[in-house]
């Protein structure tokens, strides 16, 4: 980004074109803009270089010296922002002597420790029950009334670990029981809820914020180790189907229910520090403002990386106000500046990450790469707990056995971590789970 000087005023060289003619440094300064964003395709007749100002694209040949079919070059018949994006695309792809750079599928490979890793997979079931367990007596008993009528209200901590139990054994309720009073024979469960009370809890409404702040205190044992962090969403199918009449075509037709995940994690164990779900489709970039917000509050934050999803001014400002860089890449119609029609302020933050990532693309690539961590979280959860098909019907269910899945799959890392890293968690000197005020645990 630079600014040169025309008639006394001050205009920026890599704004779009509305601006005034800012020379050939500005269209230079356009044109890279246009191909770190753009995706430039070739054909029989050239390149096509997609428009950044309305539908549609131009077309650009250099075989016979520069050309181009947008307005400005066949007004001033001199290379325009379009010819100069081309040109600095095929730069990128060309070797010093102009041979061409075959395209190649760089294959990123993990070290893995893999006696560490094989002991924590042997030893997982043995560990588990002990730190959920551990967990969950942080959860204090909701108080009851006296002399209240009805039979007295289950444990809490005991429902919530019975329900930690079903999930890492991937079974229904029913078959699920023999884990519940195994583990009662075992001295981890003070009393054992039957299926009913089972399947009414896990459809609790009010169960959902207390399951998302068991995962972030299960993350806790690793906030010395994660400092970058990463945040997407995934779908969970159900097994039930929504259906309804539809008159216009005279059929009845059925959508499968489903519930959808928003996460962060960190990168390097893929724990998960924050997770929220919804019954349904849900904008994603709601979520970031308070993921970030969660996770500041237990870890150190120097990189946040996200997809252009997750793109807003305001997100920008949420890792930075924390004392970290974000790494969001900017859509094809973004800006440095706001146009003069914009009624928006120019942004500091956004300017300069903008030009971050125009600029400086294989750098910026280095740090977004991380991103493809939390895609390796997904796969941990769908994979270990099984698959995409959640057991429950009713959405609040849905969404509470996601979220005990993500629970369960923290526990997990935190197993093989201690196996790798040498920690020793210790959930109880973490404090009471209770004292939040946003929890409403008298309703259950």
């Amino acid at each position: 980004h630079k600014e040169i000087q025309m008639d006394n005023r001050f205009v920026s060289t890599a704004l779009g074109p509305g601006d005034p003619d800012d020379g050939d440094q500005g269209r230079q300064m356009r044109g890279l803009a246009i191909a770190a964003l753009s995706n430039i395709r070739e054909d029989k007749f050239g390149y096509k270089v997609p428009s950044q100002s309305r539908t549609g694209s131009y077309l650009v040949n250099l075989e016979y010296g520069a050309y181009c079919t947008c307005p400005d070059f066949e007004e001033r018949q001199q290379p325009c922002k379009h010819v100069y994006a081309v040109q600095i695309t095929l730069e990128r792809e060309e070797r010093p002597d102009g041979t061409a750079i075959e395209a190649q599928t760089i294959r990123v490979q993990y070290g893995q420790h893999w006696p560490a890793y094989n002991r924590a997979q042997e030893n997982e079931g043995r560990h588990f029950g002990q730190l959920l367990r551990s967990l969950c007596d942080t959860i204090p008993q909701p108080p009851r009334e006296p002399r209240a009528p009805g039979r007295p209200s289950l444990p809490l901590a005991d429902v919530v670990y019975g329900l930690g139990l079903k999930v890492y054994a991937g079974q229904s309720t029913r078959r699920a029981m023999s884990h519940l009073r195994r583990a009662e024979d075992d001295g981890l469960m003070g009393k054992v809820p039957s299926k009913s009370s089972a399947i009414r809890y896990l459809a609790e409404p009010a169960m959902t914020p207390l399951i998302r702040e068991l995962i972030q205190q299960s993350a806790l044992p690793l906030r010395a180790i994660e400092t970058d962090f990463a945040v997407d969403s995934s779908g969970f199918a159900g097994s039930s189907n929504n259906r309804w009449f539809d008159y216009k075509h005279g059929e009845t037709k059925k959508k499968v229910k489903w519930a959808k995940l928003h996460l962060m994690c960190g990168v390097l164990t893929n724990i998960v520090t924050a997770a929220d779900c919804t019954a349904s489709e849900s904008a994603d970039v709601r979520f970031f403002e308070d993921f970030v917000r969660i996770t500041a509050e237990n870890f150190e934050i120097n990189e946040v990386s996200a997809d252009k999803a997750y793109l807003s001014r305001n997100n920008l400002h949420a890792v930075a106000d924390v004392g970290g860089v974000p790494f969001i890449p900017f859509r094809a119609g973004s800006v440095a500046r706001p146009s003069k029609r914009d009624k928006r302020k120019p942004d500091a933050l956004w300017e300069q990450m903008f030009h971050h990532f125009t600029l400086n693309y294989s750098d910026f690539l280095q740090h977004y790469h991380k991103r493809s961590n939390v895609e390796t979280t997904f796969h941990m959860i769908k994979a270990k707990f099984g698959g995409e098909t959640l057991l429950a019907k009713s959405g609040p269910a849905q969404v509470n056995e996601t979220l005990m899945r993500v629970l369960c799959h923290n526990i997990c890392v935190v197993i093989k971590a201690m196996y790798q890293l040498g920690i020793s968690p210790d959930f109880q000197s973490q404090g009471i789970l209770g004292q939040n005020e946003a929890l409403d645990l008298e309703s259950l």
